[in-house]
């Protein structure tokens, strides 16, 4: 494939993913096939020759195709969203384009740069305190998700803890100071808080949330208080704003103030919610910040903003540096103390150019289409809310104090099983896609606004489709 070519078959797969959006609503939101499929729809061995763009793609729709589930249909409320738009397309095929691997300063200058601008554009725009800024010791990076962010904190904790403690006992090491370290965060944290203990080595401990499913300084001090009078050590803790289930808000003034008093690293874990923080009217939500030492969230999940983009921000660099610095000759360069190098700050050497997708989307959107976005999110989940209030048959339950677009709902005075039956019967339809949750022993469904595309009507034909399949449920 020559220039020339790249141009023909280019506008090709344009073609495609313009047609893709435009029919988007009219597919089955749920792939309606059984595992295995593919291995029977393809050859078993590679072809020996070149086939033309054109079969390849032909064969999309018939191949590929009836295996997607389709996250930006209109009809898919399930886990939360997972961002995208044209501007941030039109931004990643440039990143692949261009295909620089911008690890160093050198090793693309405008990359590391363009990073550093438009992650200070959005802490500016949040509101985040300004220890985050590039212009001091801290600063913002793109990490592939939140779980990784997690992971890089967790690292970066770690490496610091024991670098205190050497200091006061040369004769440590790591593996010994690994069976004292405890790790904190709510019953209600995400799952990648286990999986990064896990890797890391440490203890992990789950403070009960309360009632609310919000989890408070005073569970948190009295874990810490126990855990030292068995010889342990409390070194790193996170704290949710928006968790996965409820979309829950831990209370970061009480567990900030705990982690300031005793010496523990608070990492904020908003992946879903940290979005709604551009909008003015939610930023009360992140009283305490200022106790964080990292903080992390997915502008792909809700800023329009395609995978990966999710934005850190550090308030000592310096941790993250000695803890992931590896500086052989081959990539070492003039500019290091002039210069961010990326790689110091994450766990890979290489990275996409990701900051393009943001680039792209602040300026083909601008802060106020961005918060008109978000906004509208949260209203579709406002309307689905006064949709279910009247019917006898549910109630909404765990009401964040802000629930953004996450609405969670159960038949009303029910046992776990008929909620079950439930959920099944509307995947098992295939007309709408939901997940559930299991808090405090009660099985939950859970709607969340997730595409772009989604509006009234569809919000109206969920309910709609969830009320009948309630109805055939009952009457059996």
């Amino acid at each position: 494939m020559d220039a020339d070519a790249l141009i023909s078959c280019g506008a090709m797969t344009l073609q495609f993913v313009a047609e893709y959006w435009r029919s988007i609503g009219k597919r089955p939101v749920v792939a309606n096939i059984q595992p295995g499929y593919l291995r029977q729809l393809l050859p078993l061995e590679a072809p020996e020759q070149a086939e033309s763009f054109t079969s390849i793609i032909k064969d999309l729709e018939s191949t590929i195709m009836p295996g997607v589930t389709h996250w930006h249909s209109p009809n898919f409320y399930a886990y939360f969203p997972t961002a995208n738009s044209y501007p941030a397309i039109c931004a990643d095929i440039l990143s692949g384009g261009i295909a620089c691997i911008g690890f160093s300063w050198i090793a693309s200058p405008a990359c590391t740069e363009l990073e550093a601008i438009v992650m200070d554009w959005l802490a500016k725009a949040m509101g985040l305190p300004e220890f985050f800024l590039s212009s001091g010791n801290g600063g913002g990076i793109i990490q592939g998700t939140a779980s990784e962010a997690t992971l890089v904190a967790l690292l970066a904790a770690r490496s610091r803890i024991f670098k205190e403690r050497k200091v006061e006992d040369p004769t440590l090491t790591l593996g010994r100071l690994l069976d004292q370290l405890v790790v904190y965060c709510s019953d209600q944290a995400h799952s990648s808080v286990d999986k990064a203990a896990l890797i890391v080595g440490c203890r992990l401990r789950k403070i009960a949330s309360d009632a609310d499913c919000i989890m408070r300084g005073e569970q948190v001090q009295a874990a810490i208080a126990e855990d030292r009078a068995e010889g342990l050590i409390p070194f790193f803790i996170i704290a949710t704003l928006g968790t996965t289930p409820t979309c829950a808000f831990d209370d970061l003034v009480s567990v900030g103030r705990v982690c300031e008093k005793e010496h523990l690293w608070m990492h904020i874990d908003a992946a879903y919610a940290g979005n709604a923080f551009i909008c003015p009217e939610y930023r009360h939500l992140l009283n305490g910040i200022e106790y964080a030492e990292s903080f992390d969230f997915n502008p792909h999940k809700w800023m329009l903003v395609n995978f990966d983009c999710s934005a850190m921000y550090l308030k000592d660099r310096t941790h993250f540096v000695d803890a992931f610095n590896v500086d052989p000759l081959y990539l070492k360069h003039a500019f290091q103390s002039s210069a961010p190098d990326y790689r110091h700050w994450q766990i890979p050497l290489g990275r996409r150019f990701r900051s393009l997708k943001l680039w792209f989307v602040f300026r083909a959107m601008g802060l106020d289409g961005l918060r008109a976005y978000i906004r509208k999110h949260i209203e579709l989940a406002k309307y689905f809310i006064s949709l279910i209030k009247p019917d006898d048959r549910f109630e909404i339950v765990f009401p964040a104090a802000e629930q953004l677009g996450l609405v969670c709902f159960r038949l009303k005075d029910s046992p776990n099983e008929l909620n079950e039956r439930l959920l099944k019967a509307l995947n098992e339809d295939k007309r709408i896609y939901l997940v559930p949750s299991m808090v405090k022993q009660k099985y939950i469904l859970r709607l969340a606004i997730c595409s772009w595309l989604t509006e009234e009507k569809h919000v109206r034909f969920a309910w709609d489709i969830i009320s009948e399949v309630t109805a055939k449920l009952l009457s059996k």
